[in-house]
Order: structure tokens, then C-alpha cells, then sequence
């Protein structure tokens, strides 16, 4: 009887190894409880402990289980790509979900299988030196596999692990993921003649057909079209079509839907069960990898295309900013000089819209500060001129520039500073932008007759609260800060666009800011120049309610910034 331990807290799961293992042969015990696994185990070793990558604090209990079990066979079920290096450590060999039946029962018959040779060997030193020989193959080939994320490299370690465990004759690995078209890799001792390679082609595009019998193969393979790379080891000497009548084995190289490749292996003395077991565990192994490289390479090709595109888009803005800068500039030196009168007198209407021109021509200019400012953090250039000074003084100056904006609102701007705060090492001028932009937005979106406070303190990193939403990017807070705060009574921002509010150019939705308007731009400039200075910045808010702006600044010199 094959005992099986399952380290699983998933009901689906445990319910469908129960039904894949559910012959005489094995023996399930489903556990979940860590003092009931370790009290199994010193109770009744296992020849097999499935691990579920899903349980929790899956590293410590693995440890423990490995030295508690040196000689049980430690399989780990994997629902993702990415395998933690600290598992491969550990692990035996894997599985997946999404794998069928008879390869989960394979893969556990075949370390099994292995686990049982190692017990054998004392019998028998040629069986000792085979076994030994093999594993190590295996586990050399398997490390090699977690080592990489080259294709080429995958399948080049795939050949070698197999010439090194069996011992072959000659490998035809049809491989569609190296080469932007398939390719034949022909790994042979002898040399081989145009003819023989012609069948070789043929052999394998039959071989490759059979796999899709029945649904659409990736490539149409032709004969005379399919490439071929040869690698041959003793060239002196040359196979005829008497390698047909060797020994064979052939598998695809697969994992769910995802297709990389086949091949087809010769030897001239007959396999053995164990050779086929090897082989076909070598084939399965390298699909997971290759999955993973193919998914890394997406990946990369993904991320150049949006860089590219990120700075197509920078370099746009900033182009389109300057140019825009030079006629506005012109626009409103004209409307100063006709609202002078300079040019003639002028009416109480055309007053009223050489004001609205001049308004809306402010508020362009402001937009276009921002492009610019945004474009410039982008690139790395925007300056910073950093000294000691005292947060209050950007506070007060804040406070009398926007308090006439504020009163025309009908809105109250008060100040709640804190006494002696230390020195920080600031500039000035950018906390002044990040406090204008964050008492403007709360001036924009509050209602008339309510109230904006903003206030000033020192706090210590243990007691600063940090909303839920923003903790993933605020980490590793030490010492004390000076902590800001803008609070207002206005529409709030739901939960779940508390984050949004400091992506560029977002907007959230609701009524009045379509009516306020803006280019979403001010949060995320002021959340980069926080960051410039080592601080950070986020929201506490409720619909409807207010909401309470925070960021902070260290109190500790920062030695890069001086």
C-alpha cells in the first residue's frame, strides 16, 4: 500500500485528489492542522507528502516536514508559473492544477518509483550505480531548468539531461518556441545523410500530426520548408536507415494548451521501464520552464512596447507644453494691455470678458505648468534646491495666498500648527506647490459655508495610521516626521478610488468635479515631489463626508538630498 499524506485546507482540491487516488494501491490521509501532520508522520512515515503551495506558512512547515522525513518523496502542487526558489529547494518534483490525472498519478509512481530504487540499492551494485547515476541526471537536469529563463537553453539542458540519464543514439526535437518558425534539432553520435534526415523529417512531422489529430495544430509543417539544426558528436562515422530498427520513445513537450514542441528518441539497446519513466519525466519537467520563459519574454517585449510608449507620450507633452507657452504668453501680455486701456477705453461688457479671457487663460497656464512639471519629474530633471527650514513658514504662506480664493468661496481657511517643530531639510518652493495643489482641491470641491483646516505636528513612525489602501506602497517608515494634514468638509472620494485619485490624469466621477473640471495631474506631481524628499503622501476620505489629505516629511537629514 502506497501511503500518500496531502497537506491541503482547499475542499475542491482535497476532493479531487481523493477521487484520483482512490485505488488499492494508495493510501490518502488529507491534512491541514500542523500538529496533527507532524504527529502523523512520526506516527507512520510516508512514502509520499503532496504539498498544496496554497497552505499556510508553506516554507517553516516544509522545513520541519524534511527533516522530520529525509526519505519521503516531497511533491509540491503549484497553481502558478513562478515557483519560489526556496521551495525548489525542497522539492522533489511538481505538479500542477490544471494537469490531467494519469500525469499527477505518473509523476507520484515515478518519484515513488525512485524512492524505492534508493531503498534497494544496497542489493545490488550495478542497480546501485544505475539508480544513482539516474537521479542524479534528474536532479541535475531539474536544477538546470530552474536556473534560466532561455528557451534555447531549456531545451539544450532537456537533450543533455537525457543523453546523460539514457544514453541515446540520436534525439529528433521538433522545438516551435526557439526560432521564429519551427525547427528540427538533431542530436545524433553519427553523422547522418541528406536521406535519412528526410525521413527523420518525415517521421517527426507525422509524429507531430498525431498530436493534433483531432483540433488545429500552432504550425503546418512542411518536409522540404522545415529547418534543421544538426549536432553531431563522431562525425567520422554515419547511421544508415538501420536506426529505424532501434529501440524509441516519443513525447510532447506540453503543459495544458500550451504546445512547445515534441521528440523522439533512438537507442540501440532496448529501454527499460525506468528509462521510460525518466524520459518522459524529463519531457513533462521542462514544459513548466518553458511556460515561464515564454511568459517572461511577453513580458519583456510588453514592457519595452509601454516604455517606448511612455516616452513617446513624455517627450509629446513636453514638446506641445513649450510650444503652447510662447502664444499664451502673447495672449495674455494683449489682454493686459486692453484691460489697461491703453488701447482705448474700456466697457464694463468688454471688462467682463477681458476677465473671463484672462481667467481661463490663468487656468491654461496652470495646466500647462503642470505637463511641463510632470514631464520634467518623468526625465529626472526637475531641480530641487534643498535647506533646513520649518514646515510652519510654508503653512503661513500657503494659507495668505488662498485665503481671498477661499473667502470668495465662502469657505473658512484655518491653521492648527504645532509649537516648535524641528528644521526638516525641504524645498520650499515644491511643498508650497504640494500644499497649493491639496488646499486648491479642497477648496474646488467643497460646498460653501464649510470649513478647510490645515494643520501641523510631530509624529513618530510607530504612531503615524496609514489609510489600508496606501500600505503597500508605504513601507519601512522610521523616526519621527513632520506630519501635514489639509481636511476638508466636501463631496469625499469613494474607497475604492482612493488610489485612482493619485494616478495621472484620473478624474473621479462624480458632479462637481465634471463641473470643476482639471487635468487630474496635481496629486501625482505632488505625491513624486514627496517622494523626492523621502516622504510620503495619502488619503483618508468618506463620500459626501470630507476628506483628510496627510504627508509627511523625515525629520532626519536625507544626505543625498542636501
Amino acid at each position: 500500500m502506497i501511503k500518500i499524506l496531502f497537506v491541503s485546507n482547499i475542499a475542491d482540491t482535497i476532493s479531487k485528489f481523493n477521487g484520483i487516488f482512490n485505488k488499492n494501491t494508495y493510501e490518502l490521509t488529507c491534512l491541514s492542522d500542523e500538529n496533527l501532520i507532524f504527529d502523523t508522520l512520526m506516527a507512520e512515515p510516508q512514502d509520499i507528502i503532496l504539498i498544496d503551495e496554497k497552505i499556510d506558512n508553506i516554507k517553516n512547515l516544509n522545513k520541519k516536514i524534511k527533516q522530520i522525513c529525509e526519505n519521503s518523496i516531497i511533491i509540491f502542487l503549484i497553481s502558478s508559473d513562478k515557483i519560489d526558489k526556496e521551495l525548489i529547494k525542497f522539492a522533489n518534483a511538481f505538479i500542477t492544477e490544471d494537469m490531467p490525472e494519469d500525469l499527477i498519478t505518473s509523476t507520484v509512481n515515478i518519484n515513488l518509483r525512485m524512492k524505492n530504487s534508493l531503498e534497494m540499492l544496497s542489493n545490488s551494485n550495478k542497480d546501485l550505480a544505475d539508480s544513482l547515476y539516474r537521479l542524479n541526471a534528474l536532479y541535475d537536469t531539474s536544477s538546470r531548468f530552474s536556473g534560466t529563463l532561455d528557451k534555447a537553453k531549456l531545451i539544450q539542458y532537456m537533450i543533455e539531461g537525457m543523453d546523460k540519464a539514457l544514453s541515446f543514439s540520436l534525439t529528433a526535437t521538433l522545438s516551435l518556441c526557439t526560432d521564429d518558425e519551427p525547427v528540427l534539432i538533431l542530436n545524433s553520435l553519427y553523422e547522418l545523410s541528406d536521406e535519412l534526415i528526410s525521413a527523420i523529417k518525415f517521421r517527426t512531422i507525422l509524429n507531430y500530426n498525431s498530436v493534433f489529430e483531432n483540433k488545429k495544430a500552432p504550425f503546418e509543417l512542411n518536409i522540404d520548408t522545415l529547418k534543421v539544426v544538426k549536432h553531431i558528436k563522431y562525425p567520422a562515422n554515419r547511421f544508415t536507415f538501420t536506426l529505424f530498427q532501434y529501440d524509441n520513445m516519443f513525447a510532447p513537450i506540453s503543459l495544458g494548451d500550451d504546445f512547445f514542441g515534441c521528440i523522439e528518441i533512438f537507442k540501440e539497446l532496448s529501454f527499460t521501464p525506468e528509462n521510460a519513466t525518466c524520459f518522459q519525466t524529463i519531457a513533462q519537467q521542462v514544459a513548466l520552464p518553458l511556460k515561464s520563459a515564454t511568459l517572461y519574454q511577453e513580458l519583456i517585449e510588453t514592457n519595452a512596447k509601454l516604455e517606448k510608449l511612455e516616452r513617446l507620450k513624455s517627450e509629446f507633452i513636453s514638446i506641445v507644453s513649450h510650444e503652447l507657452r510662447t502664444p499664451l504668453t502673447s495672449i495674455k501680455n494683449s489682454l493686459d494691455i486692453l484691460k489697461s486701456g491703453r488701447c482705448g477705453e474700456v466697457t464694463q461688457s468688454a471688462e467682463k470678458f477681458l476677465s473671463m479671457a484672462m481667467r481661463n487663460v490663468q487656468r491654461l497656464s496652470g495646466i500647462i505648468n503642470d505637463l511641463l512639471d510632470l514631464s520634467k519629474i518623468e526625465a529626472g530633471k526637475m531641480d530641487f534646491h534643498f535647506a533646513p527650514a520649518n514646515i510652519n513658514t510654508v503653512i503661513g504662506y500657503v494659507k495668505s495666498t488662498l485665503s481671498e480664493l477661499a473667502k470668495s468661496k465662502g469657505l473658512l481657511l484655518i491653521t492648527e500648527e504645532a509649537e516648535n517643530l524641528p528644521n526638516i531639510t525641504i524645498d520650499c518652493q515644491r511643498l508650497e506647490q504640494v500644499l497649493t495643489n491639496l488646499v486648491s482641491n479642497a477648496i474646488k470641491f467643497t460646498p460653501s459655508d464649510k470649513t478647510i483646516k490645515i494643520t501641523s505636528g510631530l509624529v513618530n513612525s510607530s504612531d503615524i495610521h496609514i489609510n489600508e489602501y496606501f500600505k503597500s506602497q508605504i513601507t519601512k517608515l522610521e523616526g519621527e516626521y513632520v506630519q501635514v494634514c489639509v481636511e476638508d468638509e466636501g463631496i469625499g472620494i469613494a474607497e475604492k478610488d482612493l488610489l485612482r485619485a493619485f494616478d495621472k490624469f484620473a478624474q473621479i466621477e462624480n458632479t462637481l468635479s465634471r463641473k470643476e473640471g482639471g487635468t487630474g495631474l496635481g496629486l501625482p506631481i505632488a505625491k513624486q515631489l514627496l517622494e523626492a524628499h523621502k516622504g510620503a503622501i495619502w488619503c483618508d476620505s468618506e463620500l459626501n463626508k470630507g476628506s483628510k489629505f496627510y504627508f509627511i516629511i523625515p525629520v532626519t537629514k536625507v544626505e543625498q538630498l542636501v
